[in-house]
């Protein structure tokens, strides 16, 4: 499906905007609190609990190809998106009360077993919206700036939730006084109705079309080779996914261990929610500034540029071993900042790539790039979690149960303050060795929207959604040392 001729309304800009509720805090407070939760009130292992929810991410990578490829599927029989994703907005806030809901009573194993199947579940809803949700912006606006304009407000909404979510789950948990259990729960069922909200407003923004013709039915095998064959191919999204892969990896260790930092380093509940407020407030603000950044010198560039300042940010927090204190709020606001552009460029470079796929190889396959995207975005926020339980088990850190008190080792609170600062930081330099490898920029996407709106390309497709015959995939590839790297 190609994108629509007319221009992105502010309606349509804010409906898919608001989506972020639900992203944003489904990505914010299981890796925020479920280890916390599971390793410091039902007394499961750092190593075990780190493992349970990573095996639930596990889980959610296997299935995001086969939901982007059957998301395709679904667009050409019915010409919307719009199934599946108000099946995962309906089901998600329900998994994620079941999540925090364990019984009290229960042994720590089987309260790991417990979390672990009500986190797959809630996991699995989550890729049913995600997966189509990522696949959307390539179908909405051709326009190079115009995408960029839509995901920065996106980054907004996201920004907006994380601290919301951030700050606001551990508030929520206080509620339930010195009862941990029930201040989880009550943090559950407020987080998943506003996340599944937010979710269906976003619904409201994938186009309705007309149905076309009965799509072949195809196995699982088919959704993965689809999704290999993506990947194959587009040389611009190897490189592009390998980059947001390891900056969510790095992302995804300070999100697991912000919850430590403010404990064992800061010694204080409240620094959790001076920290997310000083990383998110500045990403609020610098999400459009990046888009007109990116307006300038190109989203490549700019999205360079934004890693380096996030990179040296964390970096810097290292001296939180030796003296911790007020000032590491000076560095995360400065990572906040950078953060903005690390989530806007991204995301507004994948339509891109879907587009110039679609060119030069036919068109309908925007579900299948979600679902691989989806996956390796997953797989990196779920390995920070675990990184971060390594790093736990390693260092000596000690569980508790309830409310016991416990005095954590010298190694162990060392190795949270690392965790949180060195480490993201060299993943983030490490994620810029793919990303000088990516090299679609402003003319080659405008040369494929003119290609798309060209007579020789069949008629534009219908503002309501409408799928169309495939664009000829007969003009020539941009960048053939990429296409083919």
């Amino acid at each position: 499906m190609t994108a629509t001729e007319r221009p992105l309304s502010r309606g349509v800009i804010t409906r898919y905007a608001v989506g972020s509720l639900g992203t944003g805090g489904f990505a914010t407070l299981p890796g925020l609190v479920l280890v916390f939760y599971m390793t410091d009130t039902l007394g499961v292992t750092a190593l075990v609990a780190g493992l349970v929810v990573t095996a639930a991410k596990v889980w959610d990578v296997v299935i995001d190809p086969w939901i982007g490829e059957h998301s395709d599927r679904t667009l050409a029989r019915t010409g919307s998106r719009r199934t599946w994703m108000r099946v995962g907005a309906l089901a998600l806030p329900l998994g994620f009360v079941l999540t925090f809901a364990v019984p009290t009573g229960l042994g720590s194993a089987a309260s790991g077993v417990w979390v672990f199947l009500a986190f797959l579940a809630t996991a699995t809803a989550f890729s049913l919206f995600q997966v189509p949700y990522i696949a959307l912006p390539a179908e909405l606006t051709r326009d190079y700036d115009a995408r960029t304009r839509l995901l920065s407000w996106r980054v907004v909404v996201l920004s907006l939730a994380i601290l919301l979510f951030g700050a606001g789950g551990p508030a929520l948990r206080r509620m339930g006084g010195d009862d941990e259990a029930v201040g989880y729960l009550v943090m559950a069922v407020v987080a998943g109705l506003v996340i599944g909200a937010g979710m269906l407003v976003a619904v409201t923004t994938a186009p309705r079309g007309v149905p076309g013709a009965p799509a072949p039915r195809a196995g699982i095998r088919s959704a993965y080779a689809e999704g290999i064959g993506a990947l194959r191919r587009s040389g611009p999204f190897r490189a592009l996914l390998a980059t947001f892969v390891l900056q969510g990896l790095a992302t995804g260790v300070m999100l697991a261990g912000a919850n430590y930092v403010a404990v064992w380093v800061l010694h204080s509940e409240d620094a959790l929610t001076l920290l997310f407020v000083a990383l998110i407030a500045p990403a609020v603000f610098c999400a459009p500034v990046w888009a007109r950044i990116s307006a300038r010198i190109g989203k490549e560039r700019s999205f360079r540029w934004a890693s380096l300042l996030f990179a040296l940010a964390a970096l810097s927090l290292l001296g939180m071993v030796w003296a911790p204190g007020a000032w590491v709020y000076l560095p995360v606001a400065l990572a906040g900042a950078a953060y903005a552009g690390m989530q806007t460029l991204p995301m507004a470079m994948l339509p891109d790539v879907i587009s110039h796929d679609a060119r030069v190889h036919g068109e309908g396959r925007a579900g299948s790039f979600g679902g691989i995207w989806t996956a390796g975005e997953t797989a990196g926020m779920a390995l920070g979690a675990t990184v971060l339980s390594l790093v736990l088990a390693m260092t000596g850190y000690l569980e508790s149960s309830g409310s016991t008190v416990l005095e954590q080792p010298t190694a162990a609170v060392a190795g949270i303050a690392v965790s949180f600062s060195a480490l993201p930081a060299v993943l983030v330099f490490l994620s810029l060795v793919p990303l000088a490898r990516y090299r679609l920029g402003r003319d080659d996407v405008e040369a494929d929207a003119a290609s798309a709106a060209a007579p020789s390309a069949g008629p534009p497709a219908p503002t309501d959604g409408a799928p169309t015959d495939p664009a000829p995939s007969d003009p020539e590839p941009v960048n053939d040392s990429q296409e083919t790297a």
